[in-house]
């Protein structure tokens, strides 16, 4: 005979004893799985017609297990599918009519099986008895454990007492007696919930940190949902809150209904309470309204739709209120009722296998609407619309956008409208060389209501070659033609001048050639290995009339470790470096168990005596280029550190210093950084401007559950460095410090936070949120 399965809830609960309430012992742990939770209650339900044939199988065999017929469905021939069982004896009681197997009684069918001490069927009146440390198991491997279990041979009532249903997900729920009704409905009694776990490591029992406690707990089995009669949720056992109305559905749909409120303090809007009505309006659509109420300013509105389709996904949030707007500059309110609001909505669109179609709007009333109310702090909302089609050799991808700009004293017409951009890109095997031969055709139109205006359309074709050497040398060639089309108007409203472009229309060739050598050696030492790789690269341009069209694209230029090796350093289309340029530098990794170091350091050398367009700061404006380098070192998953630098190539002076570490585990951590960037760069170039920052954030966990958190931000920019700032060197941006409570299935924050700015009507000040999250029954 084959034994019940083993379980490691075996080693606590032993034999089974009646449970109470007030000492209630879960067994395990992890989310509640509601489309299991259906089928362990439906564990009552096994069907006992066909047990009862099985069990009055001839005495004489001691474990009578029945196979079922030949037939594709494996079923009897009245429909019915059998149930083999095994045990160490059967009896038959004459007088009673009653047949007992006893002993490591097993029952099987079809994935689901029961495990008893003893199973009793009464051959007159049908009903067949379970008893004895009944352990019942779906084809999903969800339990259900009790003393004793009543069926009938119609599956028309059912009782068990002292029951506990163990989901294989995670979540218990516990009762001291269970009924199932006629119309298949059941009807817990005294019954208690939790998502909690409920052993710890060691597998000793531990007191849950919340349960849900009910008078009466109702299954509708034609509807999947339970539903909670008298319902409280207890919270570290002391602390007992009622929850009307609480119901949950077990084949895993969303129940409408009201969630959990937040509550949050801000010297902008006062006391804040916000709670959220969900509603379910079909399987793949819903919507979820939510009221928040201020004690210094009116109440506002939030309404989120969300829907999926076979084809894809795409959701609509908007938020809406009436109130006081104090103006950037300027401290008087411009009226006492306006309307302010804000609109969020993307999704994405997967047509077929090529062709997709991905949007969003982002759409603010005003620029102190979305942080005034804490809902971003982006300085840039961008809206943007895009058509793709991806295949193996291809690529095409029709797109626009349009940018509302959030920052103090940026004009809003001067934001650009992108409409169209087209890119188009092929690869093709060149069949004569070898190689790879990449065509790209490219347009895009910029417009402004209070700016300058460009269009700019043009044609690239790339021949590329890699070939290893006998020695091991990686070599590169690498060939590229390029036609540029430019249209602009109204160039004199860009006030940075090598910006501008000459208005009209004007044309312009590229043609670049490039060889790249890398030369990798490999090695051991300190125990570990590392790899040497010496690089170089001459890049070939002819002269290039990159001041007679606009720059739109390319005006962030720095050297750095990322664009050292690149064919253009510019990020963009609009600006080509030209000239005759020699690049050299070295990576050197090295790995060892535990331990892992990259390293990057390099310089260009310009060959060509022609002046450069780049402007001065960038590390690239002499004939010999700043040197630039970055270091990764990692150990295990418990220190990481980067360190990126630009080194002035006369007196080493360090114009780029940037450092991040993060030490510690997913419990207890730091993460450290520090950005100075000492371009020394003319004020009219407003993209490139000094900067100095550190950032710090943190978290250290303790009594196992517990933790205290912070994060600050910090400018240390003074005035010497960029005169547009107030700064005296240390001027804190936000600070934030909380402490939490964070088990499987409680979270309890509370958080403290202070915001040094003041723009418009966003006062600084400390804000207060106290977070409370119920993990597997969906209060968040």
């Amino acid at each position: 005979m084959l034994p019940a399965a083993p379980s490691s809830l075996q080693a606590f609960t032993g034999r089974l004893r009646p449970l109470s309430l007030g000492g209630l012992r879960l067994l395990s742990s992890g989310a509640l799985s509601r489309g299991a939770l259906a089928v362990a209650l439906a564990f009552i339900a096994l069907p006992a017609a066909a047990m009862a044939q099985d069990l009055a199988a001839p005495i004489g065999d001691p474990s009578p297990a029945i196979p079922p017929p030949p037939g594709p469905a494996g079923e009897t021939a009245a429909g019915e599918i059998p149930i083999a069982f095994e045990a160490d004896r059967i009896e038959y009681a004459e007088k009673t009519e009653d047949v007992t197997a006893s002993g490591n009684v097993v029952l099987r069918r079809q994935g689901q099986s029961v495990a008893a001490d003893t199973v009793t069927w009464n051959r007159t009146s049908g009903q067949i008895v379970a008893t004895g440390n009944v352990r019942m198991v779906d084809e999903d491997g969800n339990q259900l454990f009790t003393e004793r279990v009543e069926l009938t041979d119609e599956l028309k009532t059912g009782a068990m007492e002292n029951l506990l249903i163990a989901l294989r997900q995670g979540g218990r729920l516990a009762a001291t007696r269970g009924q199932r009704m006629g119309d298949g409905n059941i009807v817990l009694t005294s019954a208690a919930y939790t998502g909690c776990e409920v052993e710890d490591a060691q597998g000793c029992p531990r007191k849950p940190s919340w349960r849900v406690t009910a008078q009466q707990v109702l299954y509708d089995d034609a509807d999947k949902r339970i539903s909670f009669r008298g319902a409280r949720l207890v919270l570290f056992d002391t602390v007992a809150l009622p929850l009307p109305g609480l119901r949950v559905t077990t084949d895993g749909r969303a129940v409408s209904g009201l969630l959990v409120p937040d509550f949050r303090f801000t010297p902008s809007n006062g006391v804040e309470i916000s709670d959220s009505y969900y509603v379910r309006i079909a399987e793949n659509r819903d919507l979820t309204a939510t009221g928040y109420v201020y004690t210094k300013v009116a109440p506002m509105a939030q309404l989120q739709y969300r829907a999926l389709t076979d084809k894809g996904a795409y959701q609509i949030t908007g938020y809406a209120t009436f109130s006081s707007r104090i103006p950037i500059v300027g401290s008087a309110p411009t009226a006492e009722s306006d309307f302010r609001g804000y609109i969020f909505a993307n999704g994405r669109l997967q047509l077929d296998p090529h062709w997709s179609v991905t949007g969003s709007i982002r759409r603010a009333s005003d620029r102190t609407f979305l942080r005034r109310y804490d809902i971003s702090r982006d300085d840039r909302l961008r809206s943007t619309v895009e058509v793709e089609r991806i295949d193996q050799d291809s690529y095409l991808s029709i797109a626009g956008w349009t940018t509302q700009t959030m920052r103090v004293g940026v004009v809003q017409g001067a934001q650009p409208v992108a409409l169209p951009a087209i890119d188009y890109r092929r690869r093709f095997d060149d069949p004569l060389l070898g190689g790879k031969i990449e065509t790209q055709v490219n347009s895009l139109a910029i417009l402004r209501n209070q700016g300058q205006d460009t269009q700019r359309a043009f044609a690239r074709a790339q021949w590329t070659l890699r070939q290893i050497t006998g020695l091991g040398q990686e070599v590169t060639l690498t060939g590229l033609l390029r036609g540029d089309l430019y249209h602009s108007d109204e160039n004199e409203l860009t006030s940075t001048e090598i910006y501008r472009g000459d208005k009209g229309w004007k044309t312009r060739g590229v043609a670049t050639a490039a060889l790249d050598v890398k030369w990798p050696f490999v090695g051991q030492v300190f125990g570990g290995t590392q790899v040497l790789t010496p690089r170089v690269q001459l890049v070939a341009s002819p002269s290039i009339a990159n001041l007679s069209v606009p720059n739109e694209d390319a005006r962030a230029i720095e050297l750095e470790d990322s664009n050292l090796f690149a064919l253009n350093r510019f990020p963009g289309y609009d600006r080509i470096e030209d000239g005759v340029r020699f690049t050299y530098g070295l990576d050197w990794q090295f790995e060892r168990p535990l331990w892992r170091i990259k390293t990057t350091i390099g310089q260009s050398i310009r060959l060509s005596d022609e002046p450069t367009l780049l402007p001065d700061g960038t590390g690239l404006t002499s004939k010999t280029s700043d040197i630039v380098g970055r270091t990764e070192v990692r150990y295990r998953n418990i220190v990481k550190l980067v360190h990126r630098f630009r080194l002035d190539k006369d007196g080493f002076a360090v114009r780029r210093n940037e450092f991040d570490a993060v030490v510690g585990n997913s419990g207890t951590y730091a993460e450290i950084g520090y950005t100075k960037l000492n371009r020394d760069i003319s004020s009219a170039i407003e993209d490139l401007q000094d900067r100095e920052e550190a950032r710090f954030a943190g978290r250290v966990a303790f009594a196992k559950y517990w933790s205290l958190f912070g994060s600050a931000v910090v400018n240390l920019t003074d005035r010497k460095e960029d005169p547009t700032f107030g700064s005296d060197g240390f001027q804190p941006i936000r600070t934030r410090i909380g402490a939490a409570y964070e088990d499987d299935c409680l979270e309890i924050a509370l958080t403290w936070r202070r915001d040094y700015v003041a723009t418009g009507d966003v006062r600084k000040g400390n804000s207060f949120q106290i977070r409370f999250a119920l993990r597997n029954l969906g209060f968040q």
